[in-house]
């Protein structure tokens, strides 16, 4: 059952059992092949979107500039999960520290959050640019744009920090196994033997702060950006606006339903494979399918990518388009 220590005869969990692909024993070197393909993949994908907008005048604006945060934040968020899943693959008890189990709580709810807040960050951008297209370099000045990232990243950490402490204060008194392949709120929640309403109501307002609100406010300005898109007059200002937006209500959606189904969905009724499918696709997939939709839906993107490739990794070729 892992290390538990008995404190003046009161059991304390110092170390967590890992279940997740458990009941696929014989498939451990599958799953730790295609998990370390992704994991190079989206590691990848997210640099060179980072180095190309980097070294890339022409991507200098803020549209680009949210876009390399969320690069960045895709390459934390994949990083704090996965290395120790493919580490656990090889190990017959697949086993976390507590200290451990709450430092990844912290980082992935601090990413979550962030992105949350930065992709209706990033709708508000896409809103300026099209309704007030005039007002635009004012509106989203360099100065405006920091403030923006930087409440970002505020709000992810000072949610994280809340949750996080909040979870120091449960007694956790066994079982000792957690029924995935990562630290989270609710899989912790389910393991202590204290009271437990203040962090469920701290997750409650959370959701509804980081997860629902922007997600609304997402909806709201891409319900303006499409009415005054139809307002344009000519199909190829309509076709040119349209593809400003399309990679980032492409990721919007990506992002939203995939933390929907991982986070809102009824706990009963569903098996473990059914949970660890939701954060798989949540945790894993969702950073590396970011910079692909970037690359394949955005021309400036692609053209940036293939300067960066013929200059600097492969000088010698040269890449079609």
């Amino acid at each position: 059952m892992g290390n538990i220590k008995e404190v003046r005869n009161q059991t304390v969990v110092t170390e967590f059992i890992f279940l997740g692909f458990s009941n696929h024993p014989v498939l451990q070197g599958l799953f730790f092949l295609i998990f370390l393909v992704v994991y190079l993949v989206t590691l990848l994908g997210n640099f060179l979107i980072l180095t190309a907008i980097r070294i890339n005048p022409v991507l200098h604006t803020p549209m680009y500039y949210f876009l390399s945060n969320l690069s960045f934040l895709d390459i934390c968020y994949t990083s704090t999960t996965v290395p120790i899943m493919l580490v656990n693959f090889f190990r017959e008890k697949k086993t976390i520290s507590y200290e451990g189990c709450l430092s990844q709580l912290f980082f992935l709810v601090t990413f979550a959050g962030c992105e949350c807040v930065l992709l209706a960050a990033m709708a508000y951008d896409r809103f300026i640019a099209i309704c007030y297209p005039l007002r635009y370099p004012v509106l989203m000045s360099n100065g405006v744009c920091a403030y923006l990232a930087a409440g970002s990243w505020m709000c992810g950490l000072v949610n994280s920090l809340a949750h996080t402490g909040l979870t120091t204060t449960l007694t956790l008194c066994g079982p000792n196994q957690i029924s995935h392949f990562l630290c989270d709120i609710p899989l912790l929640l389910k393991l202590s033997c204290s009271d437990t309403s203040v962090n469920e109501v701290a997750l409650y307002i959370s959701s509804a702060t980081f997860g629902l609100s922007p997600c609304l406010f997402t909806a709201v300005s891409y319900t303006l950006i499409i009415s005054a898109i139809l307002k344009i007059q000519s199909a190829q200002g309509r076709q040119k606006a349209f593809s400003t937006c399309a990679s980032h209500i492409t990721v919007v959606v990506i992002y939203y339903g995939t933390i929907n189904f991982n986070y809102d969905r009824p706990s009963a009724g569903f098996s473990l494979d059914v949970d660890i499918l939701a954060s798989v696709l949540f945790c894993i997939f969702t950073p590396m399918l970011n910079p692909i939709i970037y690359s394949l839906r955005n021309k400036e993107v692609k053209v940036a990518l293939r300067k960066l490739c013929e200059g600097y990794i492969f000088p010698s070729v040269q890449i079609s388009s």
